[in-house]
């Protein structure tokens, strides 16, 4: 029997969105979801007034487009069709935030930038253009089939499964999930049903309220050393209420903004890596091709969990159901994931299912998160499935290391010990507090 063919997505050849190099928003990952060519530009960060090193930046930046999407017309070879259908919205994305960027350079000192940006935008709606021209051709699953996914999972993210494996983890977690959020909503069929936020005056108040005590909790429960640098970084990411239509995520912050602060664990690591700066060189920069999301996607999800059954929830029953949700959501986004790079789902298919498996139909079809979502695990393999894969690896050496300590164990050591290792595989990080090999 041959081996299978041992290859990555080779994005650069598959995937038009790889060529998606300027970026309004600030990733919550210590390096962006998703393979991008070298030289991007984190435009968020370079506020107005723009300074001279931001203006230089800039300009390099847009210079540096027009031929990065001449080359790749020669690099894209691929067949896949929802990466490249999908992949053109995205193109088609950098164009319109390049428009937006263009028209808020309306000082006379900045035209030589201006006309950069709009160079910059006119290479790209070609390339658009261009990507259409070629859709037609473009008639096969983008997925990488289940033998490259187990080679990948094995060998570049340290993982003992492989995706059969996943697929009954993630099946089981789903109706863990749902089945729980049955019995939590049977104990409060009493209550009052939960409500979300109706006023901006109301979200800020209620963000505010959960975050200090979100951070009482942490001091004075014995379950994390808590630094100055934590409470900023969430509190820098307040959100805003939005009326009418909210997608998923949206929707449970304004049921109880306090629940994905208990998420926003990825701040806790943006300020540590800031901030600690490990001892290893290695460690003190992002890995590469996301290899740290068990570690990252894994802890933050956990932590949801984690803090329900440390109590943090306990006054609010109805707060309790939002976790079950947010782990069903997790688990059915994965399956599509799975589906997906098996070749059983077109990304549409995964949608449909994410969204008809996620309660109360806060997942809808109408907005944009449950397609953008699959679009990035489809062009990056086990993105999706590393939210509850890294929480499986979180909770079983939690088991280990309180089997190995017993009544020397204390969550506050544990939970410190975990952070010090860095944001690294999970693999890693159990073999190095366990002392044990890691898993194969």
């Amino acid at each position: 029997m041959n081996p299978p063919k041992k290859t990555g997505p080779r994005p650069w050849e598959r995937d038009p969105a790889f060529y998606v190099t300027v970026f309004t928003s600030e990733s919550d990952q210590p390096a962006r979801e998703g393979h991008f060519a070298r030289g991007s530009l984190e435009l968020w960060s370079h506020g107005f007034p723009l300074s001279p090193a931001s203006i230089d930046e800039i300009g390099r930046a847009m210079r540096v487009i027009p031929p990065l999407l001449a080359q790749a017309r020669t690099n894209l070879v691929g067949t896949g069709r929802d990466l490249w259908g999908w992949g053109t919205r995205s193109i088609r994305r950098q164009s319109d935030d390049l428009a937006r960027f263009a028209g808020e350079l309306d000082d006379p000192s900045l035209a030589e930038l201006r006309a950069d940006v709009e160079r910059a935008r006119a290479a790209t709606d070609d390339f658009a253009a261009w990507l259409d021209e070629q859709a037609p051709t473009k008639t096969d699953p983008s997925g990488i089939g289940r033998d490259n996914y187990d080679w990948y999972l094995e060998h570049v993210l340290l993982l003992p499964y492989t995706w059969q494996d996943e697929v009954t983890l993630m099946e089981r977690e789903l109706a863990r999930a749902l089945s729980s959020l049955a019995l939590e909503e049977q104990r409060n069929a009493a209550l009052p049903p939960s409500r979300p936020v109706g006023s901006e005056q109301e979200y800020a108040r209620r963000f505010d309220v959960g975050v200090t005590s979100y951070m009482w909790f942490l001091r004075n429960r014995g379950i994390l050393t808590v630094r100055d640098d934590m409470e900023p970084a969430l509190r820098e990411r307040a959100g805003r209420f939005t009326p009418g239509f909210r997608e998923f995520f949206t929707e449970v912050d304004h049921h109880d903004p306090q629940v994905m602060r208990t998420h926003g664990f990825h701040w806790f690591d943006k300020a540590w890596m800031r901030t600690v700066s490990h001892e290893s060189p290695i460690r003190r920069v992002p890995l590469l091709y996301n290899i740290f999301d068990t570690r990252t996607e894994g802890l933050a999800t956990g932590w949801e969990e984690m803090m329900l059954q440390a109590g943090l929830f306990d006054d609010r029953p109805r707060t309790r159901e939002l976790i079950y949700i947010l782990l069903a959501q997790r688990a059915a986004r994965a399956l599509g994931d799975l589906r997906m790079h098996a070749r059983q789902a077109t990304l549409e298919e995964a949608a449909v299912f994410t969204s008809a498996q996620t309660p109360r139909r806060w997942l809808s079809l109408d907005g944009q998160l449950v397609r953008n979502e699959q679009h990035l695990y489809l062009r990056q393999p086990a993105y999706g499935t590393s939210y509850i894969i890294g929480k499986i690896q979180i909770e079983q050496l939690l088991a280990d290391r309180k089997r190995q300590l017993g009544t020397g164990f204390s969550m506050q050591e544990f939970i410190d010990e975990l952070t010090a290792a860095g944001l690294i595989p999970m693999a890693l990080i159990s073999s190095e507090m366990t002392g044990e090999p890691i898993a194969r």
